[in-house]
């Protein structure tokens, strides 16, 4: 066989991975709309001497230091599409993105519930009137930045199949639940604030941001068991499977003794199939009857005669 045939088996590893998704316009869209924030909050509280307003311009900064490595992930991934080096390509890079912003979740979500039971123990005094204002405005910012990102609300992005019913992109989850914790956090300072205004109930704003970490840290840990699970290559959803089983030994006696199949970027999977049959086919011909809606771009299949 001349070498330059080869190329008739061969296939890049590339899947799609190069194209510009739309994650990636959203995200820089929310990074220049909370890096604008931030330094007006920053710079504004310079200037008046508001701890209020500088302390939630450097949590703003934080936040856009999370969004930076969404987006980095993004480009990344696109420029190293080609890079041989990279056996299935590069979209686990986005759950690797999307795994370190989890980490950084947490890490925000210890120091709320740290800072809050500080503030428990040593209550300091609150100018109610500024607070609630820089919370008002920050919610307003953080509402506008979900409703850029919106979540499964773009076809190409969200994929919903029968298969599958929580697939998503790991590295804008991330980013939709960063600034979601920031909506959140602005939210319960409103509504703590505002009892403290009214209804002389201090303690509720340490309160309200116990229940904040509490809740920033759940966000947290699902989207470190689902990126994670990426990572590890973790087997894939049990539906996918049944639907490999069902193609490969609805015909000809054929039964699988071994499948692993797992995922390698957003709404695309591998697998690696071991048949064994009486009546054994080329390799291709299993490929072929294998489903074609499922994300699948890679098989590799062994076959194994069995006499009885």
């Amino acid at each position: 066989m001349h070498t330059h045939s080869l190329h008739l088996w061969q296939h890049e590893h590339i899947f799609g991975q190069d194209q510009v998704k739309t994650g990636e316009r959203r995200t820089l869209l929310v990074i220049a709309i909370t890096t604008a924030m931030m330094v007006v909050e920053i710079g504004a509280g310079i200037a008046f001497g508001s701890m209020a307003l500088l302390a939630d311009g450097l949590h703003m900064a934080s936040h856009a230091t999370a969004l930076g490595i969404t987006a980095f992930a993004y480009l990344y991934v696109r420029r190293r599409a080609h890079d041989r080096r990279f056996s299935f390509g590069t979209g686990k890079i986005n759950a690797l993105a999307g795994f370190s912003s989890a980490i950084l979740l947490a890490v925000f979500a210890l120091i709320m519930a740290l800072e809050s039971i500080n503030r428990f123990l040593n209550p300091v005094e609150i100018i109610f009137n500024s607070a609630i204002g820089v919370a008002v405005v920050g919610l307003a910012v953080n509402v506008l930045s979900i409703w850029i990102l919106g979540e499964r609300h773009d076809e190409e992005e969200w994929h919903c199949s029968p298969y599958s019913p929580d697939r998503s992109d790991h590295n804008l989850r991330a980013a939709y639940l960063h600034v979601l914790a920031d909506a959140l956090t602005s939210l319960l300072a409103i509504f703590a604030l505002s009892a403290g205004k009214f209804l002389g109930l201090v303690w509720m704003d340490p309160l309200m941001g116990v229940v904040g970490a509490i809740l920033v840290s759940r966000w947290s840990w699902g989207l470190l068991k689902d990126t994670s699970s990426v990572l590890l290559d973790k087997q894939a959803l049990p539906q996918l499977e049944k639907s490999i089983k069902e193609a490969i030994e609805q015909k000809d006696g054929n039964r699988i003794a071994d499948l692993h199949l797992w995922s390698i970027g957003l709404d695309v999977y591998v697998a690696a199939i071991s048949i064994v049959t009486d009546q054994p086919k080329p390799p291709e011909h299993y490929r072929s009857l294998l489903p074609d809606n499922i994300g699948l771009v890679h098989a590799t299949v062994e076959v194994h005669k069995c006499e009885h």
